[in-house]
């Protein structure tokens, strides 16, 4: 068995180098070790294929996330002249060479308030400076918080709601660590990866940098743009690449170019693989889509799983054949133009242009706000669908809008983008199909992913209730709120546990869904949570 590794991985031996002072981006860098930077199909050639394949641990997760004892080359070497390749002797094999990573928390309170909780929590959700050794982890400068459960590394968009209750909290110089390693991520690849992981390499997530930046500039003045304004541009960069030669009617990585002539972005990754921490998933999900549509590749499938993945939403009937009721298999992510992607990305181009203006760069500035009001018309010209009366993604292959509801219908509200009129038949919607005991449900479509019917997840509740009181509908942005809020309380008060979704329709039900069982900790969860109680 040999595996064949992407060419995308084979130049990624590199030098990693920490600030020799941790207090910002702009210092002088020191190398302090070589170290390999490889992706586990890789870093563990057949040993990773056959773990992963005859299902050696129940989370595919698990073994990508495992740290070697010693040299990889020395465990590959072992591994090859192994006799019991049985499942048993493999998992045997596997425990005796690495340590391999538990979700089980150490801290457990039935005492504590919710939001005293969520404050103790920082410190176990906390981890230090990243020592330099083996395995798939990208090691990063400074300390950071993880969400929590399997999810046991920095991740992009989570980091925004998390740096909202850090904020409430007080905790302003880990809100810095945290921005200052995206900076270093962004100066090391160019772009901010899905996780600091080597197998997240291929992708992003939701450009949420720029608002990190806002929280920062909140707590320490204006001059917070003008210190990241090279790695707000350099992100944007990463976004945009190929839109100066990309032809009307085509697509290139993330860029896309309608036929007038007009620029949007979707999601994509560099890989058309499957993922090594859903491998076996992915793998199954290109078998069934192979079967019952034989023009489609694996690797279509792969790259439209991975597109998923970078948009957070990973899954959702928003990328799903509704035709096929809404099976995974038909996924067909970069077919899409997605209103939550865009309206960040017009927030980022806006914030390039303040950012600009602060450095005396009136140029910049000028073609920053041009840019971002180009995107504000083509968000209302293309994701509006009058006959909703709702912002929708919008199917550029199709020329149509999805016909999807969901949640990232708030985000032209949350970024002001929005008319007034728009703002309140959105708000309609909200409240007749999104409205539910607990919150507002991910979209009304229960398919069995989990960013859909009946889970509801602290970031978009966020963004709704935000994006509600930016056009003063106050009655139904407390509504949310306060159903949200006591969710998460009178779960904290039954399990002492804050989760990562939760099911707002039935409210004796945990949420469902998706390919891992739900996970407590939660960053962005504690986030919010104590960023709405902080304001109420």
């Amino acid at each position: 068995m040999h595996l064949k590794v992407p060419a995308f991985y084979l130049i990624m031996l590199v030098f990693f180098s920490f600030y020799s002072c941790r207090t910002g981006p702009d210092v002088d860098t020191e190398v302090v070790e070589e170290i390999e930077i490889l992706p586990p199909t890789e870093l563990y050639g057949n040993l990773f294929t056959d773990v992963q394949t005859r299902a050696i641990f129940e989370d595919s997760k698990t073994f990508v996330d495992a740290i070697p004892e010693y040299d990889v080359s020395i465990i590959r070497q072992r591994y090859e002249m192994l006799d019991d390749t049985t499942a048993e002797g493999i998992e045997t094999f596997v425990r005796e060479h690495f340590e391999i990573p538990s979700n089980a928390s150490k801290f457990k309170t039935d005492s504590l308030s919710i939001r005293s909780h969520i404050t103790k929590l920082w410190d176990i959700l906390g981890r230090p400076a990243d020592e330099i050794e083996s395995g798939t982890l990208i090691p990063l400068p400074n300390a950071y918080i993880v969400p929590g459960g399997r999810f046991r590394e920095i991740y992009y968009w989570d980091s925004y709601f998390t740096m909202l209750g850090l904020q409430a909290d007080g905790q302003t110089e880990v809100i810095q660590n945290m921005i200052n390693n995206f900076a270093f991520l962004i100066e090391r690849y160019g772009f901010i990866p899905n996780g600091n992981r080597t197998y997240y390499l291929g992708r992003s997530q939701p450009p949420f940098f720029a608002l990190m930046v806002q929280i920062l500039a909140e707590e320490k003045g204006d001059q917070v743009y003008a210190k990241y304004l090279p790695y707000l541009k350099r992100e944007y960069e990463f976004w945009m690449k190929g839109a100066a030669s990309v032809q009307s009617g085509s697509a290139v990585n993330r860029v896309v170019k309608l036929e007038d002539g007009t620029i949007l972005n979707r999601y994509w990754d560099n890989l058309n693989t499957p993922r090594p921490e859903s491998y076996r998933e992915d793998v199954k999900t290109a078998e069934m889509a192979a079967q019952s549509n034989p023009n489609l590749t694996k690797e279509e499938v792969y790259r439209n799983l991975r597109a998923g993945a970078e948009s957070g939403w990973d899954f959702s009937s928003r990328w799903l054949d509704e035709n096929s009721n809404f099976d995974l298999s038909t996924i067909h992510t970069t077919q899409i133009l997605p209103v939550d992607l865009n309206s960040l990305l017009y927030n980022l181009e806006s914030t390039i242009a303040k950012a600009s203006d602060l450095s005396n760069d009136t140029e910049a500035a000028k073609n920053f706000r041009s840019k971002a009001e180009s995107r504000k018309k083509a968000i209302l010209k293309y994701f509006w669908s009058s006959a909703d009366q709702f912002f929708m993604d919008y199917n550029f292959q199709k020329n149509q809008v999805t016909n999807r509801l969901s949640l990232a219908a708030v985000y032209p509200l949350f970024f002001k983008i929005a008319s007034d009129e728009q703002a309140n038949l959105v708000a309609g919607t909200l409240k007749s199909q999104f409205l539910k005991p607990g919150g507002l449900v991910t979209t009304p479509y229960n398919t069995g992913q989990q960013w859909d019917a009946p889970n509801g997840w602290a970031p978009l509740q966020y963004l709704a209730i935000k994006g509600l009181q930016n056009y003063s509908i106050a009655e139904l942005s407390n509504e949310i709120r306060d159903r949200w809020v006591k969710l998460n309380s009178d779960v904290y008060s039954r399990t002492f546990k804050m989760t990562e979704k939760y099911n707002v329709e039935d409210l004796s039900k945990e949420s469902g869904g998706g390919e891992y069982p739900t996970q407590d900790g939660f960053g962005w969860t504690n986030g919010v949570y104590q960023k709405l109680t902080a304001e109420k």
